[in-house]
């Protein structure tokens, strides 16, 4: 078992663990959400969360770059970059 945890890439361990962290904090608004009994300040919590998932979205990704950088060309970080930007862009539109 600790072989196989330490074959993993450091940038896939990363990245994994910010999308668990998005779960967790996710399921967590949720159970405030619930708790709360509101649904003005569901709306409030709900806000909160419109920041964190473009955050990790853009943090994971750079760690995959980051990752990838030895093994892409510039023009495919460009490529990765411009569709980022277009996911964004569409995101908010």
């Amino acid at each position: 078992m600790k072989t196989w945890f330490l074959s993993i890439e450091a940038a896939l361990l990363a990245m994994a663990g910010l999308r668990l962290l998005s779960g967790l904090i996710e399921i967590s608004a949720a159970g405030l959400m619930l708790k709360l009994n509101s649904v003005e300040k569901a709306v409030a919590v709900n806000a909160m969360l419109a920041i964190v998932g473009p955050t990790i979205f853009i943090t994971s990704i750079l760690i995959g770059l980051t990752g990838l950088s030895d093994r892409l060309s510039l023009s495919k970080f460009l490529f990765i970059g411009a569709g980022v930007v277009l996911i964004l862009i569409g995101i908010k539109r």
